[in-house]
């Protein structure tokens, strides 16, 4: 397996683990908020679940990015 592919493919395994332990986590959470976009905004969602996928998502983003500039 070449070294790309073994850091895509661990990010994608990190990050959904994290994920799933992030909603094991909100199962008691009662604050909740809305998201506001330019357009609109959400739904009220946890406070804890906007977080944590806010963090995962960056996390996948960021090793993308670095993922992309080893390539150049």
């Amino acid at each position: 397996m070449s070294l790309l592919i073994k850091k895509l493919l661990f990010t994608v395994i990190f990050n959904s683990c994290l994920f799933a332990i992030l909603f094991i986590g909100i199962q008691n959470s009662s604050n909740k908020n809305k998201v506001d976009f330019l357009i609109d905004e959400t739904i009220e969602l946890p406070i804890s679940f906007i977080m944590g996928s806010s963090f995962i998502f960056g996390s996948i983003f960021g090793s993308l990015i670095i993922i992309n500039m080893h390539n150049e």
